[in-house]
């Protein structure tokens, strides 16, 4: 058993990598406009750039649960360290387009090191039963961390700082996880007969993992399909995009830190179908009010999408122990493609719903609402569609095991 101090450096560890994470998240986000300016980039080339993100993180989660057990968490956070300093030098001091897409590359690969490895992690050092509540408590600081940087970035961008030293900020959290993680002693996964990688895949392929790998990518755009666009919607609306996400993130940050009592109340399966049900409502009243309300529907949103991921994960690692690490990172990675493969597809419904609008009539900020509202609109169908899958899977999981379908924490 991994002694209390040394569980708590490696969790403290985990949680400013995943702050990194985050970070590498909101800042970048917030120095677009600079390199864009700086660069002479055009805006499809910095969305390429951003998609190097996407890319590298679930490229390096499947290859990390693949060698979890033989490579260890404790190296593949070596290589997330490496990973993370050298996509924080080479944007500093690429000065181009293509190295930004490299850098950009090696942010998002350290990032998918941090999952597949933090995830195993804690789940093995909490099997005592407090796997869910931490892996939430974890996971809080994916949110907590976005909310932090955005409003370092948005301060120091307002104090007329230069991107470069707000990606100097990336390094502290980077450099404070590698200090918690130095000597210290991992622990042995705690699932025996895991080790062999077609015992792995041979997991994967049972209808439990099979459905929860649907789930995954349907809960992740839920999350982060609203999230990407819901700001060309707010700007619009009388709401403030900003004060949208701050809320949004801030409630799924605390919700997550106190997760233990609510998995404790209503489990895994409740916990995932109350969320797509909170889910619905929230995507649904983004598609019909403006103004204050916005915020009201922010608070539904958050609430619905709050314990998405973690659960998700945790459902992975109680339901289908001997997938191990690799189907832990498999379910991440689903998540991150999945959130890839939607935004053109809602990028589409976008472009048609202008060009309906516009043949109503309408023009301006009424056209842009009107079209983001009626996209809104068909997002809510993802976490409807969630809410039947989540009620076949409450009634299904408490028929196969009644003890911990009810009560899984």
């Amino acid at each position: 058993m991994t002694s209390d101090i040394n569980r708590s450096a490696l969790f403290n560890g985990s949680c400013f990598a995943l702050i990194t994470t985050a970070f590498t998240f909101a800042i970048r986000a917030g120095i677009l406009p600079q390199l864009g300016e700086e660069f002479n980039l055009t805006a499809q080339q910095l969305g390429f750039i951003n998609s190097m993100w996407f890319l590298g993180f679930p490229i390096s989660m499947i290859i990390g649960g693949m060698v979890y057990h033989s490579f260890g968490p404790a190296n593949i956070m070596r290589v997330a360290f490496v990973a993370h300093s050298l996509g924080i030098l080479l944007t500093i001091y690429g000065g181009g387009y293509t190295l930004l897409l490299i850098s950009t590359l090696f942010i998002g690969f350290g990032n998918g090191c941090t999952e597949a490895a933090c995830n195993p992690m804690i789940a093995d050092m909490y099997s005592d039963g407090k796997m869910n509540k931490m892996l939430n408590r974890f996971h809080m600081w994916f949110p907590g961390g976005i909310v932090i940087g955005s409003l370092v970035s948005k301060f120091m961008t307002d104090m007329n700082f230069s991107w470069q030293s707000q990606i100097w900020v990336l390094m502290i959290p980077t450099i404070i996880y590698a200090i918690l993680f130095y000597g210290k002693t991992f622990p042995k996964p705690h699932v025996t007969g895991v080790t062999s990688l077609a015992e792995n895949f041979k997991a994967m392929g049972t209808l439990p993992f099979i459905f929860l790998f649907c789930c995954m990518a349907l809960t992740a755009i839920t999350e982060f399909g609203p999230q990407q666009w819901v700001g060309l919607v707010m700007s619009n609306s009388g709401a403030s995009p900003m004060l949208i996400l701050a809320l949004v993130t801030g409630l799924m940050a605390v919700g997550r830190y106190f997760a233990g009592p609510v998995v404790q109340k209503l489990g895994q399966t409740g916990i995932l179908l109350i969320s797509a049900i909170f889910a619905a409502i929230g995507i649904y009243l983004f598609s019909v009010v403006t103004g204050p309300l916005a915020y009201v529907a922010a608070v539904f949103f958050a609430m619905g999408v709050c314990y998405f991921w973690p659960t998700m994960v945790g459902a992975v690692a109680q339901r289908v122990p001997l997938s191990g690490a690799l189907g832990m990172s498999i379910i991440g990675g689903v998540g991150m493609f999945s959130s890839s493969i939607f935004q053109p597809i809602i990028g589409r419904w976008i472009d048609k719903a202008r060009a309906d609008s516009a043949l109503q009539g309408l023009s301006g900020d009424a056209l842009e609402l009107a079209a983001g509202q009626e996209t809104l609109a068909k997002m809510a169908s993802f976490p409807l569609i969630l809410i039947v899958l989540f009620l076949i899977f409450f009634f299904w999981q408490k028929k196969a095991n009644p003890r911990t379908a009810a009560a899984a924490h």
